[in-house]
């Protein structure tokens, strides 16, 4: 899994311009019961999936591919999967008790097995609603990479996630298709093609660390904080702050250190709705 570390700027450059308004934030991050966030996620217009905006987050623009050297946004593409889920109001964290007070301590149970309509975020609900006994976030992230020495969890593992988070963005017209030679062998890349997503995304997590730093986590909408806990845990938030001017830059890598420096099990109990974020934070600081 990813450790939690700051890697040397990237020179890719990444930006845009936020087209969310003020009331759709407030909307947002005031919305902890479940349903509300569950129909606006389950809407059918282009609203990416975590899943799908981190990867976006680590393709490199032109040559439609993440790093080579990435080696953590496997782990952390499972990670989006169980935030997702818990917005969705598909699963939760089992509630804190004296005994249980950390967030690994707690069992993720199901609250309801509707399908989403994500295949992955449907395959991953089935495996969760089939395993007696529950088990915490961390074991879900392994059984879902396949990185477990349990084998008979093994069969857990969601297999080709970067290829099929590629093909739902390449059906969405965000990317697309093409064969690149690397002297020893053709890969598949996928290049961006329509920047109204990614160039949005880019400028919507800078602005929560610059112009809209709300000063704390418990403040923050809470998408924007799953979307810096996993970018960092995939080894892609570097990526973020890459087009920054300097000034700017140091201000939103102390910020985001600040956010990603907390006590998950301090912090995890304090906000309702932002449990899941705080337990995957625990997990990569495990790892």
């Amino acid at each position: 899994m990813a450790t939690l570390t700051y890697r040397n700027r990237r020179s890719e450059a990444v930006g845009g311009n936020d087209r969310r308004t003020e009331k759709e934030n407030q909307d947002q991050s005031g919305n902890l019961d479940g349903q509300v966030e569950e129909d606006k996620e389950d809407s059918k217009d282009l609203r990416l999936t975590l899943m799908e905006e981190i990867l976006l987050l680590g393709l490199k623009d032109k040559e439609g591919y993440t790093s080579f050297w990435n080696d953590c946004i496997s782990s952390g593409l499972r990670g989006c999967i169980l935030i997702e889920l818990a917005f969705r109001g598909r699963i939760h964290l089992e509630p804190a008790t004296l005994s249980k007070k950390k967030m690994l301590d707690r069992k993720v149970l199901l609250k309801s097995d509707a399908p989403t309509g994500d295949v992955l975020l449907d395959e991953a609900l089935k495996h969760i609603k089939a395993t007696s006994p529950p088990e915490n976030v961390q074991s879900w992230i392994e059984f879902l990479t396949g990185e477990t020495w349990n084998p008979l969890k093994l069969h857990y593992q969601l297999r080709n996630v970067r290829e099929r988070l590629a093909k739902n963005l390449v059906e969405k017209g965000i990317l697309t298709t093409e064969k690149q030679n690397f002297l020893l062998f053709d890969m598949t890349t996928h290049p961006v093609t329509n920047t109204t997503k990614k160039q949005p995304l880019v400028k919507r997590l800078q602005d929560s660390l610059l112009e809209r730093w709300v000063n704390g986590p418990h403040r923050m909408d809470r998408r924007l904080l799953a979307l810096i806990v996993l970018a960092n845990a995939s080894d892609v938030l570097e990526n973020i702050f890459s087009n920054l001017a300097d000034d700017k830059y140091e201000v939103a890598v102390t910020r985001s250190r600040e956010l990603l420096d907390s006590n998950p099990d301090e912090d995890g109990n304090k906000n309702e709705g932002t449990e899941m974020i705080w337990a995957v934070l625990a997990a990569f600081n495990q790892s």
